[in-house]
């Protein structure tokens, strides 16, 4: 009975991890086309290649993260039991790919500023050598 509960975990666990991170990494990299193409100033190939980089990268992490934590540490399990640790388990997860999104946010929003500072700097070169 036990070995079953673990099976079915592990049935559960897989598949909504892995659910979860392909959502927040196609809705992540989808909307993150806009701010790639205004970090690289409109240079589409440069934009996209390291868009798709970025999501590779997200990938890697998240589902490397989520196979890393997938041990139940139960000797005996019931289902209460079992419903619980996935609970935490997927709770705890959601919680990280949230930390992540936000942080990919974040080195999006820092590019674009860095490659608005840059063009304002490229402008006022240009004046004064005008």
């Amino acid at each position: 009975m036990e070995t079953n509960l673990f099976v079915i975990g592990y049935s559960v666990y897989i598949p909504v991890a892995l659910m979860l991170t392909f959502f927040v990494a196609r809705t992540l990299f989808r909307n993150g086309k806009i701010f790639m193409l205004d970090i690289f100033g409109g240079r589409e190939p440069i934009a996209m290649a390291t868009n798709k980089l970025f999501e590779v990268g997200f990938y890697l992490l998240n589902v490397g993260f989520a196979l890393l934590i997938i041990r139940i540490n139960q000797v005996q399990l019931d289902t209460q039991q079992l419903i619980e640790i996935l609970s935490a388990k997927i709770g705890g997860f959601s919680i990280y790919l949230g930390v992540m999104l936000f942080l990919n946010l974040y080195l999006f929003f820092r590019g674009k500023k860095k490659a608005r500072e840059a063009r304002i700097r490229q402008e006022i070169a240009g004046k004064a050598q005008s």
